[in-house]
């Protein structure tokens, strides 16, 4: 996903998005990562010192010494020149001391931060990660956490000692030299910024057109070689090759331009810096010239001006990167604004099962405001009772089972677990009593055993030794040769569907939860493989509230009561032989479904 370049998010204030980041800087319960802080400023004051009051001086001393000195002086001069080369090694030194210091603060920052936005993201609710692609989610948080580092070292190692050492030097100037000096000093400051900020904003934008040419190019390519047998068809091999040059001519020309910028840039630098050098060179040769400065004023002055420039060549492109973390790191703060649309009541209080009786009183929702799922729904699920809910697709089958996580609030009405409203308890609470064997069974790409003892944190041996049993998978998995060691791949794509399947239950029995939802979870399979799993599943209902959802009636032939939905509401109710005597839906389905296996086990005629 290309970065953001809107005006909105160009526009984004630096300091606002800097001061929400202050807190991870400055953390309050590490002492030891402020002091880490404070002792990379202070390497930071004493290599400017060291690089302005100490190497520029001491080779001042030397020259104006060779220039007037006695010759017997050399082993003072030696002293300096050696001083001045310890000076800019003490630079370096103070520097890279600073570097070591300070990486754990940033590192811890760039890791407290991106654990705060992870952490979020699992809290908000599954209409956001429903209308969000995942993959630029993820991009997000990553081009976020990688320009924090950045950020912290140019303003803090580059900026803020640039502006340290352009004090210092004006303040020099000022008292040695005069102030024509230092205004010259800071009119070239101000020139040099304004010239690069100007410059850098063309080169964006010439940059921008520049990617967006060669990603079209690399598109045309890739679509001109996939559909290869295509362009064979229609004789097109010198349309297509004529089409993806003009493509790749426009995206040399937009690199020339790019890289011709960035010339004129370089050149205009060179310009200004230079134009300084020699204007504050001349001021001292003209008082040299009358007396009041020496040689070495000279030597001084340029390399105060020249070690200025240093970090201020470098300005295009830091004011380039930080605009750009500013913009990453506004969109994972955006991420950190997104309100969660669930959230616990202020007086939430854990849900205490004591039965498992659940009902649905006049529950009514809709993922929409203008369409609505489910019309004033009412259902009675008696503590350890297998209930049914059957129904054409689009009835609000699966809704339900998405309102008893609270993955989304009822609109209307209520639902209840032993009386208490699910809305006023802690969603980790309900959670936690509430079992569910998907439709679309996922595993995370991990080993066998690892997904099963996903079901509770914690479980031991035993209770996935029992789970395993308890899902009729033990005999798979020690015909495997890891075990349950064996990694099941991306999403579980290792396993058939059917294994995945009994995986998914063996999880459920570790979680051990009171209340089972059963959604939809043999669908996927075929008839041999949905029998033999159905067994499974009417023996892991024993002593639980079951909810089970299901498009194919066969499987909920033994449930207490079925539900038949139609439109969201509730049109039929009874056993498997009760709602077949009424001859209503539910007969209906039931006949159709019938005559759908007997056309499908039917021999083919040859």
């Amino acid at each position: 996903m290309p970065p953001e370049t809107s005006s909105s998010k160009l526009d984004r204030p630096m300091f606002g998005t800097m001061k929400r980041f202050l807190p991870y800087l400055w953390p309050r319960h590490a002492p030891g990562l402020r002091v880490r802080i404070v002792l990379a400023l202070l390497l930071v004051l004493c290599s400017k010192l060291v690089q302005v009051y100490g190497a520029p001086f001491a080779l001042q001393g030397a020259i104006d010494r060779m220039a007037s000195g006695p010759r017997d002086a050399v082993w003072l001069i030696v002293a300096l020149v050696t001083g001045y080369a310890a000076a800019r090694l003490g630079t370096v030194l103070f520097d890279n001391l600073r570097n070591a210091v300070f990486e754990r603060v940033g590192q811890d920052a760039t890791r407290r931060l991106a654990s705060d936005v992870f952490r979020h993201l699992h809290q908000l609710s599954l209409r956001f990660h429903l209308n969000r692609r995942t993959g630029a989610v993820t991009k997000v948080v990553e081009r976020g956490t990688k320009s924090i580092d950045t950020m912290l070292y140019f303003l803090l190692f580059n900026i803020a000692p640039t502006i340290l050492e352009l004090g210092m030097v004006l303040g020099i100037f000022g008292t040695r030299f005069g102030w024509w000096l230092v205004a010259g000093t800071l009119a070239m400051v101000v020139v040099y910024i304004a010239f690069t900020r100007w410059v850098t904003d063309w080169r964006s934008k010439l940059r921008e057109q520049m990617n967006d040419l060669d990603t079209g190019a690399v598109a045309h390519a890739v679509d001109s070689l996939l559909n290869f047998e295509t362009v064979k068809y229609f004789n097109a091999e010198a349309r297509e090759s004529a089409r993806y040059d003009k493509a790749m001519t426009a995206y040399m020309n937009a690199a020339v331009t790019s890289e011709n910028s960035l010339a004129w840039l370089n050149i205009g630098q060179a310009v200004i810096t230079n134009l300084m050098l020699a204007a504050g060179m001349a001021l001292v040769v003209f008082g040299w010239s009358t007396g009041r400065f020496t040689p070495g004023d000279v030597v001084l002055v340029s390399t105060l001006l020249s070690q200025l420039f240093r970090p201020l060549d470098m300005l295009g492109w830091v004011y380039r990167t930080i605009r750009q973390g500013v913009i990453d790191m506004g969109a994972m703060f955006d991420l950190l604004d997104t309100g969660a649309e669930v959230k616990d009541a202020a007086d939430a209080q854990p849900l205490a099962v004591q039965q498992g009786h659940v009902r649905f009183e006049g529950v009514q929702f809709g993922y929409d405001a203008d369409r609505q799922i489910l019309k004033g729904i009412d259902l009675d699920i008696p503590a350890g009772a297998t209930v049914a809910v059957v129904g054409p697709s689009g009835a609000g089958k699966s809704t339900l089972a998405r309102l008893m996580y609270r993955f989304y609030d009822v609109t209307g009405g209520r639902i209840t677990i032993d009386g208490q409203d699910i809305r006023e308890v802690t969603q980790t609470s309900l959670r936690a009593a509430i079992g569910i064997v998907p439709q679309d069974t996922v595993l995370f790409n991990e080993t066998i055993g690892y997904n099963i003892a996903y079901g509770r944190e914690g479980a031991t041996p035993e209770q996935i030794a029992e789970a395993v049993r308890g899902a009729s998978i033990a005999g798979f998995i020690q015909a495997l040769p890891d075990g349950l060691d064996t990694r099941v791949g991306e999403r579980g794509l290792k396993l058939s569907g059917g294994e995945k399947q009994r995986v998914a239950i063996a999880r459920t029995l570790v979680k051990n939860p009171p209340i089972l939802i059963l959604d939809e979870a043999t669908s996927a399979l075929d008839s041999r493989t949905e029998a033999d799993i159905q067994a499974t599943l009417e023996s892991i209902e024993q002593g639980r509230t079951t909810i089970v959802i299901a498009h194919r009636l066969s499987t909920v032939v033994h449930a207490d009561r079925i539900i038949v939905l139609e439109a969201g509401r509730v049109v039929e109710q009874g056993t498997h032989a009760e709602l077949l005597r009424e001859g209503g839906i539910y007969a209906e389905m039931w006949a159709r479904q019938a005559q759908e296996r007997e056309e499908g086990e039917a021999p083919v005629a040859e």
